[in-house]
């Protein structure tokens, strides 16, 4: 083993060590442990709905555990290949690729170590709402939709459509989504705030250059043990037709609901579901976690004003632009992470973006 290879592996041996600390391997292992204990006893799947988040928590715990131990044994293989290679060269190719392998494997884990919040390893709840602009924020919004659609899918997430309003004869005129998977919510924090999108607008018969936003929403689907207070008669609920594609019978029954929180003037709907009664429900989930961000900020300004702080204002913030013409650029303004692949963006290639920002977020 020569010198160089011998630092080499030394330092991605620190690597793996640092790992097991931020990752909290040995906490988790602990919690996973009771966690396999609660799943394993009587009447655990009573209660359906807890019993899913317990088992989502489990998973997600034992998917990082088993990553970390893959590490250990990348970096065992590589030890082991480097030791047999000063007997046969062939090994030396072997120690390679185990080293090669490792290094993006802790990539990974440091990635995933950015999200610890509380809500960060859960789903998100994503709206897009048209910000100025009229018909070319409707289109604007439609584009941003099927950009996180896509994102997603690429993520190996699911997706469920909670709510599509059509716009005015083009585009939406709003999209809620529910995105499920790992560190859906943690992830996708980087995109709340202001879009805003420079094109020659295709509604335009002049062939103007328009500036147009649209604003993105993302909330975490909030686990059962967190108690929202709502009273019932402050939330009024009314039931119309459906306007938009969906699942079966829609457009044919009254099927889409609309939940007004008379207090607070947050106004909710969901119409993409097959039934009223998952429409209501999975409008009261919104809800639900409409008012928890209201709560959570409240306490903020509060603790800012108390700390003499200058208060922001981050809900409206521009954070990145879509130039397509008079050239093409995303550039987010935050990280200032920028490309100048337009089209593969809003297909859905945003991870660039969204691990920049983190990254940003976290040494910034």
């Amino acid at each position: 083993m020569t010198d160089r290879e011998f630092k080499d592996i030394e330092q991605v041996a620190k690597r793996v060590e640092d790992a097991k600390g931020y990752l909290h391997i040995e906490r988790k292992s602990e919690e996973l442990a009771s966690l396999d204990e609660t799943i394993a006893s009587p009447g655990f799947w009573d209660d359906a709905n807890r019993a899913q988040e317990v088992s989502k928590r489990a998973s997600n715990l034992r998917d990082t555990i088993e990553e970390y131990r893959e590490a250990e044994t990348l970096l065992d293989d590589a030890r082991a290949a480097l030791e047999l290679a000063s007997e046969d060269e062939a090994f030396e190719e072997e120690a390679a690729q185990a080293l090669d392998a490792l290094d993006a494997l802790l990539d990974r884990l440091e990635v995933a170590s950015w999200f610890s919040g509380r809500f960060d390893s859960g789903d998100a709840i994503l709206t897009v709402n048209p910000g100025s602009g009229g018909l070319e924020a409707q289109d604007w919004t439609e584009m941003l939709y099927r950009m996180y659609a896509r994102y997603a899918e690429k993520k190996g997430w699911k997706v469920r459509v909670l709510d599509l309003v059509p716009g005015n004869g083009i585009g939406l005129d709003k999209a809620t989504i529910q995105i499920e998977g790992r560190n859906a919510y943690g992830m996708l924090r980087s995109e709340s705030g202001v879009h805003r999108l420079v094109r020659i607008s295709p509604t335009d018969d002049k062939k103007r250059r328009h500036t147009t936003f649209a604003g993105v929403e993302v909330l975490p689907v909030l686990p059962d043990d967190i108690e929202i207070d709502i009273n019932p008669a402050d939330v009024r609920v009314d039931v119309y037709r459906s306007s938009g594609p969906g699942g079966q019978c829609v457009n044919t029954t009254d099927s889409a609901v609309r939940l007004t929180h008379v207090p607070s003037g947050i106004v909710v709907t969901c119409q993409n579901e097959k039934s009223q009664l998952q429409n209501k429900e999975a409008a009261f989930k919104v809800l639900r976690a409409k008012l928890f961000e209201l709560e959570e900020r409240k306490r903020e300004e509060e603790l800012r004003e108390l700390r003499g702080e200058r208060m922001e204002n981050s809900f409206g913030s521009q954070i990145r632009n879509y130039v397509l013409y008079p050239y093409q650029l995303v550039k987010d303004v935050r990280s200032n992470i920028e490309t100048g692949n337009v089209d593969a963006v809003l297909d859905g290639d945003i991870d660039e973006f969204v691990l920049g920002y983190h990254k940003w977020r976290v040494t910034s």
